[in-house]
Order: structure tokens, then C-alpha cells, then sequence
């Protein structure tokens, strides 16, 4: 293994690690631009959806846990092509390429809309895009070990100030606002889980070129660290959502920001008020080290698929494309919106979520092989 496929030198990260790269990867910006969207869709039902596609998630972990204990030094490239054949792993794998290239641009776009929205109006949102696809291209090229050392402060910056802000804001809860839960029915709720499952649950195929970057000795952990993770994340985005019905009952759905919303009417005496620049600092954090994950990932993925002997000469240029994408994939905020909830989950059951499957359905059904 050559410095987590990106580099010359061997780099290895510990079972906590990993837990922490899912965890910032899972919640990076999922906790501003899921609850708004959520509740629009399923009303007072939007943690049932969450329940739904957080075990939608669950199944794709596993899937991922138990070809990596069949395969545990190989990538998820490496081993498909073991199992179902060099012609169908490029196939699908080309078919992956499209949306991760769409994915992490969105990640940034998403920070770019949300600063001209919510905080800087006058500032073009390039300005935004450009420094974050940067900055997150350089740290890429840093090598995975940096990104776990990194992450790991910011995560616990970005997660305490949520916490804070959901502490703070329960003087202005009022448990009324969550009945009645289905008021039109179990529909909805099956609408928002279809959502939330393909933002963010089922991106967690993407850790199937990370997990082979455990250390040996570390490895019997995994399946525990990246569970926790998983599990935390969504307990997360499950308090973000109940707390933006808690606080606006009915209008949560007209919030596309409600956590911001949630922070911008917390008060404590005279002493704290409009603490929601601190949401707006651990969005940017999160969803910096979300597209860092994702240019990481993306230029291992296609490295591999192509049999590059160093991938690190695919990151500045994967981040630059990233870039130009987000100045041209739509027109108007709306069109962004219904794109990331209407086709975005139908594209990514298509090549994350049916590939998976299928090399894990096969893995099954071969057996045991042992790789030369």
C-alpha cells in the first residue's frame, strides 16, 4: 500500500480514526441541509424517515464490513475485480465516477449557497467554492494519516458547537409541535427516507477505499468504530430535525436552514444572542472536511479503476473540475433543490448502492477465495 493510495510513503490510521472520518463524513454538512428539506417532506414524521434510511445505511456498512474481512488489503476496486471481473468493475465503477464528480461538487455548492443566502449576500459564491475546493484539494494531497489527525479536532469543535446551540435553544421547545406524527399518512415519511437515504446513508460506499487503511493489528475493531460512527451521526441529524419542529412546529418545513434558524433566536439574558455564526462556522468545517474525504476517495477510486501507480496526480485536478462544475450544474437554487432531492437518490441506488450489492451477493455466492 502506497500512502493510502495517494502517495510514496505507507500511511496507516487506527480503528478510532476511521470512526472519525465517518462520523465528520456522514454529518460534514448533512446537519444545516437535511432537517429544513426533511421536514418539507415528511412534516412531523421526518425521524421516522431518519430511522428508515439510517438502517438503509446500516445495510450498506455492512455489506462494505464484510467484503473488507474477506478481502481486508484490498480496496473496494481491487476486490471487485476479483469477484465479478475487470469488464463489469469498470463498467460500474465509470457509472460511480459520475456521481462522485456531481457529489463533490454539490458539497461545496452547498456551502457556497448557503453563505449568499444566509450570511454574506453581496459576495459572489465562487469566492466561497473556490478557497474550500483549495484548500480541501491541498489537505487531500496531505495523505489520509493528516486528514484523521486534523479531523479529529475539528469534528469535536464543529459537534460541540451543534450541541450547544440545541442545549441553548430548549427554553424555546415545545413538545406540542411533534403531534401529530403522520397526519397524511405513512407516504411522506417513505419520501423523506428516500431522501435521506441517498444523502447522506448510502455515501457510505465510498469508505470502501478506506477501510483496507487500518492498521493489521487493529482491524477486529473496525466493525465497532465505524457501527459507533454511524450510529452517532445519525442520532445527530435525528436531534437537529426534532429540534427545528420543537422550536417552529408547522414553518420547520419553510426553514431550508433550520439548525441556523434554531441558533439565530437562542438567547441567554443579554449575555449570548445571534450565536448563529457559530453554525455557520461548524457548516464550513464540516462540509470542508466532506469534500477533503470525498477529492481523497474520488482520486484513489478512479486511480485504481485505471491503474494509475500514483494517484495523487488526479487530486488538484479532480478539485479544479469540481469547481468549474459548480459554476455551471444549475441555474437557479431551485433547480439545485429539486436535483439534490428528486434525482440525486435515484442516481446513486443506480451506481452505489446496485453495484455493492451485486459484488457482495456474488462474494456470497463464490465463497471463500483465496487472492494471490
Amino acid at each position: 500500500m502506497e500512502g493510502g493510495g495517494i502517495g510514496i510513503e505507507i500511511q496507516t490510521i487506527s480503528y478510532r480514526q476511521i470512526g472519525v472520518l465517518l462520523f465528520v463524513f456522514m454529518t460534514g454538512s448533512s446537519t444545516i441541509n437535511i432537517p429544513g428539506t426533511l421536514i418539507g417532506k415528511a412534516g412531523n414524521g421526518a425521524w421516522l424517515s431518519l430511522l428508515l434510511s439510517g438502517f438503509g445505511g446500516l445495510c450498506m456498512l455492512l455489506m462494505l464490513l464484510f467484503l473488507n474481512r474477506r478481502f481486508p488489503d484490498l480496496s473496494y476496486v481491487d476486490y471487485s475485480r476479483e469477484i465479478i471481473g475487470n469488464f463489469l468493475t469498470v463498467l460500474f465503477g465509470l457509472l460511480s465516477i459520475t456521481f462522485i464528480l456531481q457529489m463533490e461538487s454539490a458539497i461545496v455548492v452547498d456551502i457556497g449557497l448557503f453563505m449568499v443566502s444566509s450570511m454574506l449576500r453581496e459576495t459572489p459564491m465562487y469566492a466561497f467554492t473556490f478557497l474550500i475546493f483549495l484548500i480541501a484539494g491541498l489537505t487531500a494531497r496531505a495523505g489520509i494519516e493528516i486528514m484523521a489527525r486534523m479531523f479529529t479536532l475539528l469534528m469535536l469543535l464543529s459537534t460541540l458547537s451543534v450541541f450547544i446551540v440545541l442545549a441553548m435553544g430548549l427554553p424555546d421547545y415545545h413538545a406540542n409541535f411533534l403531534l401529530p406524527i403522520l397526519p397524511k399518512g405513512f407516504k411522506p415519511v417513505i419520501h423523506g427516507a428516500v431522501f435521506t437515504f441517498g444523502f447522506p446513508f448510502v455515501e457510505i460506499f465510498l469508505f470502501g477505499m478506506l477501510l483496507q487503511y487500518v492498521n493489521v493489528g487493529e482491524r477486529k475493531l473496525i466493525p465497532k468504530s465505524m457501527i459507533i460512527a454511524l450510529a452517532a451521526s445519525l442520532l445527530t441529524l435525528l436531534l437537529s430535525t426534532i429540534s427545528g419542529i420543537l422550536v417552529f412546529g408547522d414553518y420547520a418545513a419553510d426553514k431550508p436552514y433550520s439548525l441556523f434558524a434554531v441558533a439565530r433566536i437562542v438567547e441567554f439574558q443579554e449575555i449570548i444572542q445571534r450565536i448563529e455564526s457559530i453554525i455557520g462556522i461548524s457548516l464550513i468545517l464540516g462540509s470542508f472536511m466532506k469534500a477533503t474525504i470525498t477529492i481523497y476517495v474520488f482520486s484513489m477510486f478512479a486511480g485504481r479503476l485505471f491503474r494509475l501507480k500514483d494517484c495523487s496526480v488526479l487530486v488538484m485536478p479532480l478539485a479544479l473540475i469540481g469547481f468549474l462544475m459548480g459554476l455551471v450544474t444549475f441555474d437557479s437554487i431551485s433547480q439545485w433543490g429539486n436535483m439534490v432531492t428528486v434525482v440525486h437518490p435515484v442516481w446513486t441506488a443506480a451506481v452505489f448502492s446496485f453495484p455493492l450489492l451485486l459484488v457482495t451477493l456474488s462474494a456470497i455466492l463464490r465463497g471463500k477465495r483465496q487472492i494471490p
